[in-house]
């Protein structure tokens, strides 16, 4: 698939952990985020990003240098009694397109999030950051500077679940990981009727990449969700949302169920999606799908795109099922997680073959800290260790531990091959449950 890119639209947890409220500056509708560098949209092959409006200079784009499996923990909110997400069943007569529409348009909202950048100042991929943790006391060239900070703007589109203003959009388009700006310094919400609100940020998934938002409103007209099971291909679908912005807010495109049940890995998770033909730009991120009922039945997410010499793919979008949209939501609303979710607590760093050559260390996943308490801690790993097989298969990527750790649930034993100090060991680790936001 290395000729396939997948790309997520909009952005996202800053370094505080702890769950805070932010007060944003309100946008203007139909005024997109003035740009100094232009748009700078990510793509992705089994990896993370997202399409992001940001004041960098290509200079100051900071590098991600250590990855995880899992991320910090930080504080979950538990929301009680709130109306969840019920899907309904399809009956009725089909509508036209513009009844579709104007059924659906007063539930499908703007969403503006300010980020803080931070560049690594050292553009060097293998630097003192990452093997100076190996002990080994250099890096492989390339000056260190000071680090800069720059003001980042993403925008995106969201979903009116409640009618006292809850928001269902993507956690990309409020967590950034392609920067790690993390959780956005500040999101507002923009109704289809030009009001405006500040937005707090209830809980989010960067695994399943669904937040939910809420505002200080009432009387909000919350869209009806269809039973993602009921979609036949080839099925007539609309999408909504604001692409490139909000000068071209309130977008619709159509097509059809291009594909059902698609596993695609995006951002190193391998995920449930349904393929549509209707235009999903940068900026439709968190936009429902909508089936011929006006119910609906996803939530946009991302692209596929490719380039075979004179050759581009267009037309393969993906968005979130419904009925999976309604369990993690309800999820994240009654518990401030997901549920369910394995976790084996640790941050780790390829090995490449490069670095194996180097360094005489084997292919596989560098463990570069074990949570404490943790079911690796458990198992006796330990900073230093390198796994080179889960579950009886090889792994030679962060990318592959997450997708074959994905493939258990929680409670799962697993038997892993480490590497330490030059011998090889086997463990058996017991998956613990993700009981924060990721």
């Amino acid at each position: 698939m290395n000729e396939y890119e997948f790309t997520v639209y909009g952005e996202n947890e800053d370094e505080e952990r702890n769950r805070n409220y932010y007060q944003p500056k309100k946008p203007k509708k139909h005024t997109a985020a003035k740009i100094a560098a232009g748009i700078l949209a990510m793509a992705v092959v089994s990896g993370g990003s997202i399409g992001i409006y940001s004041q960098l200079t290509k200079d100051k784009q900071p590098q991600s240098i250590v990855a995880s499996v899992e991320e910090e923990p930080s504080k979950s909110v538990k929301v009680e009694n709130v109306s969840m997400v019920e899907p309904q069943e399809t009956t009725g007569n089909a509508l036209s397109t513009e009844a579709v529409v104007e059924k659906v348009l007063p539930s499908v909202v703007g969403i503006e999030s300010k980020f803080t950048v931070t560049s690594s100042g050292n553009n060097s991929l293998f630097g003192n950051d990452f093997f100076g943790s190996f002990g080994f006391g250099f890096g492989f060239g390339g000056g260190n500077s000071q680090p800069q900070t720059s003001e980042a703007t993403a925008t995106g589109t969201g979903v009116i679940i409640t009618e006292d203003g809850y928001i269902v959009t993507n956690a990309h388009v409020i967590y950034d990981t392609e920067y790690n700006s993390g959780k956005a310094n500040s999101v507002s919400v923009l109704l289809d009727n030009d009001t405006s609100y500040d937005a707090e940020i209830i809980s989010f998934d960067t695994d399943c990449d669904l937040a939910v938002l809420k505002v200080n409103a009432k009387n909000l007209t919350a869209a009806e969700f269809g039973n993602s099971d009921d979609l036949k291909l080839g099925e007539s679908v609309v999408a909504i949302g604001n692409p490139l912005g909000f000068e071209l807010m309130d977008t619709v495109t159509s097509g059809i169920v291009s594909g059902l049940n698609r596993q695609i890995t995006i951002n190193d998770k391998s995920m449930n999606l349904l393929q549509t033909d209707a235009a999903i730009n940068s900026g439709n991120s968190g936009g429902p799908l909508i089936n011929k009922y006006g119910q609906v039945i996803g939530i946009n997410s991302s692209k596929m795109s490719a380039s075979y010499s004179q050759t581009s793919i267009e037309g393969i979008g993906f968005a979130i099922p419904s009925n999976d949209v309604s369990r993690i939501v309800d999820d994240m609303m009654e518990y401030g997680y997901v549920t369910g979710k394995p976790q084996i607590g640790i941050s780790c760093q390829d090995v490449t073959e490069t670095v194996s050559q180097m360094y005489n260390l084997p292919v596989g996943v560098y463990v570069t800290d074990v949570t404490k308490g943790s079911a690796a801690e458990r198992a006796g790993l330990v900073s230093g260790d390198i796994i080179i097989k889960f579950d009886g298969e090889e792994v030679k990527t962060t990318e592959e531990l997450n997708a074959k750790k994905n493939n258990h649930q929680a409670g799962d034993e697993i038997e892993i091959v480490y590497v330490r100090s030059g011998e090889e060991k086997t463990a058996t680790i017991t998956l613990d449950e993700a009981t924060v936001q990721q």
